[in-house]
């Protein structure tokens, strides 16, 4: 039976924000019914984001709202690949024309930045919002109107002119564990859904009381529940120290108590 968690975990992660912000309109992503999506099996030892590739086109395949035209088309310059179009799907009751581009990402909020747009940066500190959000929009928005471009959509008769683009951007984001709820517009703040603490902290000992789990990638992006395997504050602490000595900052479940739980990151710097 194929795993549905990373196809729920990609509908539970809501968009980073909503309408335009940063010259980039958002994808109004369908609503899904599960109960009656028989999902096929996704490719084995890829990361989270090519992952997430298979779970977005496998559910926008399901949608009655849009029609996929194009999915994962690389865009060469002669032999040489320079970019790739995510997809290019059509809204079936407008027919319009809708490029877009995928990101499913899980940032921590460092205030230690003084521009929000700076301060969402990946748990192990390899990439940013900022980076990214400049990339889709000067450069991953662009490429189909440039000759080659315009060449590999030429091939599905499709009038780069006739296009506009958005993002389907989804993020879960997770606070400083001593910070208080901020505000984080233009963000969504549904986006906030843990917190972050470092090794100190972990072993406090108001968390030494606590069960933790760590689940796989493809489960990050669910809502902690109870029907995992809870280990103790001992028996877990080996595991995430040797994540954290390879700087590899992993994402834990907290058992609180019979009804209450938390989802962290525990991080290396």
């Amino acid at each position: 039976m194929t795993d549905l968690n990373p196809f729920i975990g990609f509908l539970e992660t809501p968009p980073l924000w909503k309408g335009t912000q940063f010259d980039i309109t958002q994808f109004n992503f369908p609503t899904i019914d599960l109960k009656k999506f028989s999902p096929i099996a996704l490719p084995r030892k890829i990361r989270l984001g090519h992952q997430m590739e298979h779970v977005c086109y496998q559910l926008l395949s399901q949608s009655v709202n849009y029609k996929i035209l194009v999915h994962n088309l690389p865009v060469k310059d002669e032999n040489r690949t320079i970019g790739e179009i995510d997809f290019i799907v059509q809204d079936e009751r407008s027919k319009k024309l809708i490029h877009v581009e995928l990101t499913y990402k899980f940032y921590l909020v460092d205030p230690t930045f003084s521009e929000l747009t700076h301060q969402l940066i990946g748990p192990n500190r390899k990439d940013t919002f900022f980076r990214k959000m400049e990339k889709i929009r000067d450069k991953q928005f662009s490429l189909l109107h440039t000759i080659a471009g315009i060449k590999a959509l030429k091939a599905y008769h499709i009038d780069h002119k006739a296009i506009v683009h958005q993002a389907c951007f989804k993020t879960q984001l997770f606070i400083s564990y001593e910070s208080e709820m901020m505000n984080i517009a233009p963000f969504n703040s549904d986006c906030i859904v843990g917190f972050y603490i470092n090794p100190l902290q972990l072993n406090t000992a108001q968390f030494r009381k606590f069960q933790y789990y760590l689940p796989s990638k493809s489960s990050w992006g669910l809502t902690p529940h109870d029907n995992v395997l809870w280990a103790s504050h001992q028996e877990i602490l080996p595991e995430i120290n040797l994540k954290l000595k390879e700087h590899i900052a992993p994402m834990v479940w907290i058992k609180e108590s019979r009804l209450k739980f938390e989802k962290c990151f525990v991080v290396w710097w």
